[in-house]
């Protein structure tokens, strides 16, 4: 049985939900720091409450005067005024610019309408995810993706009719039954695994139109099998894995948005490849996985730091599946020159339109034998 919420803490902990209220993000980890932030600092005046909810729920800089108003109004007992045109609305996207890196973040100078075109300029934001209809195709996949995983050998070992090792121990058991006659050796064979996966996804403005259907497939695809690893790279990388175990979709793809933090806007994926292979934790989920890349690929500048990051990442996976919204036509032939310069790393170059088409390219993959 879950023990009551102390009174003295109901007070702390509403005041995260009023933020939500009012539109203002505030997740149950920034909860919990602030309460340890109040029982660090004692606290003795309402200057520390206010300085444990700002270094804790870290409201944006737009948000701040709101944020004070709604301080105000919870600990003070102050009105709260009415929202005019240009204050925040809490059904519209948040415009963030947060960094906790030193390196300097760069806005859009033109607002990406379209989608159509790559940046390399970065533009922060948050975002909610659109429920999608595709309800049907992804529980189908869900139900054959087990099955059809590649699989690899793995280091255990268990009872066969036949295998390569024998079974000393059940052989000598089965010996001493017999009155010491060893009747027949008893075998083991290696059992095999599913591979894993690391799925990489494309949230920049050239993508946008897939990015919701994107994490919707990479949830469904954390729930149906084991051993998944979910980033995001738009200007910078995000590990979303954690989120997207939550078992229901709508709450595990609010969570996921409220950690990224580069929706729709430029295209680094040289330098987020780079930032992945640079953490030897990240890194360490590619050995041996099945590596699916979902994003268009148009690079903009040099694109050494892509070939460098893919040919790095070709050594330690077990294949490179690339999927591309503009593989829809069958005579796509790869446009960019980062594309071209990859190719040949690739296992293979796909149609990434769909979410139909994703799954029955990921679903085909079963037909690697283990190794």
């Amino acid at each position: 049985m879950i023990a009551p919420l102390p009174a003295a803490a109901r007070l702390f902990v509403a005041f995260p939900a009023l933020l939500r209220e009012h539109g203002i993000a505030a997740a149950p980890e920034q909860t919990t720091s602030f309460l340890m932030a109040i029982e660090l600092l004692g606290p003795r005046s309402i200057a520390d409450i206010h300085k444990a909810a700002t270094a804790t729920l870290a409201p944006h800089p737009e948000q701040r005067e709101r944020f004070d108003a709604l301080f105000d109004m919870h600990f003070l007992g102050g009105a709260l005024a009415e929202p005019g045109d240009d204050d925040f609305a809490p059904d519209e996207d948040i415009s963030v610019q947060e960094d906790s890196g030193s390196r300097e973040i760069l806005i859009a100078d033109e607002a990406n309408e379209t989608g159509q075109v790559a940046t390399g300029a970065e533009a922060l934001s948050v975002r909610r995810l659109a429920t999608l209809d595709e309800s049907e195709t992804l529980r189908r996949f869900s139900r054959a993706l087990p099955a059809a995983l590649p699989r690899r050998r793995g280091y255990r070992h268990r009872t066969a009719r036949r295998g390569p090792v024998v079974d000393l121990a059940r052989s000598l058991k089965d010996a001493i039954r017999h009155d010491g006659e060893v009747m027949s050796l008893k075998r083991l064979r290696r059992v095999t695994r599913p591979r894993p996966i690391l799925l990489m996804i494309d949230v920049s403005g050239s993508m946008k139109q897939r990015s919701d259907a994107n994490l919707a497939l990479a949830h469904t695809i954390v729930q149906a099998t084991q051993r998944v690893e979910v980033f995001t790279f738009g200007t910078r990388l995000t590990r979303v894995t954690r989120a997207l175990r939550r078992k229901r979709r709508e709450q595990a793809l609010a969570e996921a948005s409220g950690l990224v933090a580069d929706w729709d806007g430029g295209t680094r994926i040289g330098d987020a490849l780079q930032a992945f292979l640079s953490v030897p934790r990240f890194a360490s989920y590619a050995r041996g996985a099945i590596v699916i890349v979902l994003s268009d690929g148009l690079e903009r500048g040099d694109p050494s730091a892509l070939v460098s990051a893919v040919a790095r990442l070709a050594q330690r996976a077990h294949r490179i599946d690339w999927l591309t919204p503009l593989a829809a036509d069958p005579g796509y032939r790869p446009e960019t020159e980062a594309l071209r310069l990859i190719a040949p790393r690739l296992a293979s170059l796909s149609d990434g339109g769909s979410t139909a088409r994703i799954c029955r390219h990921i679903l085909s993959l079963g037909g690697t034998q283990a190794a």
